[in-house]
């Protein structure tokens, strides 16, 4: 549908022309300048006589009214225009009309009817005595045009089609204007338009009144417009926000610590929030300034980011290559150890690689395990002929292991101790047996060491105890503690006597107190006295 800014005016096809007698609208300038008669050789067009084309239609239409074929003209081809000389033959001179324009067409294309009363809009316009039409208007009477040829009430009567024209016009306009979402300069452009057509159409009607309701749309049109630049404003802010966002979530994307960063799901990330972005364009595009500086931010954290990744990757080449160096010698000096007899010292060897290997730190998972195997490899050669080798010893030592037990039933036997001296001397006999027996397979040897380490431990303590009884710095701190407690004891019988003899009841009661306290010590002190000698 076109705009209603397009100004309304007199269609000039053959279907009109074929339709509606031909009219002229002349100005005061026109008047006086215009040539009587038109030149030989420009194309008139008839007032009464339809071209060919049309003929056909008029004969089909025949039983309607002239008013029902002037208001709905069709679209042929456009026809020459016609000369004012031509049209009107008279010492006054007539303005050709306007090109063709589509308003009045384009409101019965959306089934838009006006209300205009004929009657009412016809009682604004007159004819003269020289078949020109004026319409009255506030400020006093205008000229409109002439209708040659055609009674008053048909030269009224057509100008009266032109103000429903331009009354449909601000009908479409009005409708547009509530019911549809137009852009801003969608409407400055329409009121532009009708105001220039109100200005420019030549027409019978209340001119004034559609004038002041022009101006009161103008007034609709400008909050409208306003209501539309707020909403433009704020879907643009929204844009804003929604963009603001993915430049934010991507700078926090660049801004992470290299070592911490989840470098697959981070990429990952960041591709989303360029396709996000792209949508967020579709959706709307922002002013170039704000458009500009998001995108400069987008584009840095995204550039950033893979520079980042870059030099991470390319350090961790770097770390990787060194770290498969070392593990590499690594695994050679292990292989170097692998042929080794000198079963402890090439075990300890060994574990001291495996603290260099776990120290040397991680390369791929497919580059780690081969060297791992490589390295596990070479231990394996040297533990299974380590083992081999203890197994053939062991097989040596069980003639030992059967000694060495009967041994452990002859020293277990000495428990509990009853006599200290002759425990003593057994102990070390068998003792001295134990080390000529030889060792034992290496699985036995902890089970047949311990038996006989308590054996050995029950003797040591019963010596120690014995030791601790007749030990002579104890008796003599038991002696001189039990001489002690005598003297205090008999101090205190002797304040016990003191105390009875005065009454004093309270102080008795002390010295009895103090008393009973130092025969119970002294007690004590007898009976460790009686151990420990």
């Amino acid at each position: 549908m076109r705009q209603v800014t397009e100004q309304p005016q007199e269609p000039a096809s053959s279907q009109d022309v074929a339709d509606t007698p031909q009219t002229t609208e002349t100005t005061p300038d026109a008047q006086a300048e215009a040539p009587v008669e038109a030149p030989t050789d420009t194309p008139v067009e008839a007032p009464v006589e339809a071209p060919a084309e049309a003929e056909g239609d008029a004969s089909e239409e025949a039983s309607a009214t002239e008013e029902a074929a002037q208001e709905r003209p069709a679209t042929p081809a456009p026809a020459p225009r016609p000369t004012p000389g031509a049209v009107r033959p008279t010492p006054r001179p007539v303005q050709p009309p306007a090109p063709p324009v589509a308003a009045a067409p384009e409101a019965t294309e959306v089934g838009h009817t006006t209300s205009v009363d004929r009657e009412a809009a016809a009682a604004f316009g007159r004819v003269d005595e020289n078949g020109t039409v004026w319409v009255r208007r506030a400020d006093g009477e205008h000229e409109v045009g002439a209708y040659p040829d055609a009674t008053p009430e048909e030269a009224v009567a057509y100008f009266v089609r032109k103000y429903e024209e331009l009354v449909a016009q601000v009908d479409l306009f009005d409708q547009r204007l509530r019911s549809t979402e137009l852009g801003g300069k969608d409407i400055v452009a329409g009121v532009s338009g009708l105001r220039t057509a109100l200005a420019e159409t030549r027409a019978v009607g209340d001119l004034d009144a559609l004038a002041a309701r022009v101006e009161a749309l103008a007034t609709v049109a400008d909050e409208a417009r306003a209501a539309a630049d707020r909403a433009r404003a704020a879907h643009r802010e929204e844009l804003r926000t929604a963009r603001l966002a993915i430049v934010e979530e991507a700078e926090g994307i660049a801004g992470q610590d290299p070592e911490k960063v989840q470098w697959r799901a981070s990429g990952e990330r960041l591709r989303t929030l360029f396709e996000d972005w792209k949508t967020a364009q579709r959706e709307g595009r922002l002013d170039k300034r704000s458009e500009d500086e998001l995108w400069k931010r987008f584009s840095h954290a995204r550039s950033a980011f893979d520079k980042m990744r870059r030099h991470h990757f390319a350090a961790l080449g770097e770390q990787r290559n060194s770290i498969r160096s070392d593990k590499e010698k690594l695994v050679v000096e292990a292989e170097a150890l692998s042929t080794s007899t000198d079963w402890r010292g090439t075990t300890n060897a060994y574990r001291a690689l495996m603290d260099r290997w776990k120290a040397a730190g991680r390369l791929g998972r497919k580059d780690d395990d081969a060297l791992w195997d490589r390295f596990r490899a070479a231990q394996d050669v040297f533990f299974a002929a380590r083992t081999a080798a203890n197994e053939a010893v062991d097989e040596e030592f069980k003639d030992n292991l059967v000694v060495k037990e009967q041994l452990l039933v002859e020293a277990e036997a000495l428990l509990p101790i009853k006599d200290l001296a002759a425990a003593k001397k057994a102990l070390a006999g068998i003792q001295d047996r134990w080390d000529a027996a030889g060792k034992v397979p290496r699985n036995d040897l902890g089970r047949v060491e311990g038996r006989l380490r308590a054996v050995e431990t029950a003797v040591r303590d019963a010596e120690q105890a014995r030791w601790s009884r007749t030990n002579p710095e104890a008796q003599a701190r038991a002696g001189g503690l039990a001489s002690q407690l005598e003297n205090a004891i008999r101090d205190l019988e002797a304040d016990v006597e003191k105390a009875r003899a005065s009454g004093d009841a309270r102080a008795l009661s002390r010295a009895e107190e103090a008393l009973r306290a130092r025969r119970a010590w002294l007690d004590a002190a007898q009976a460790t006295l009686r151990e420990v000698r």
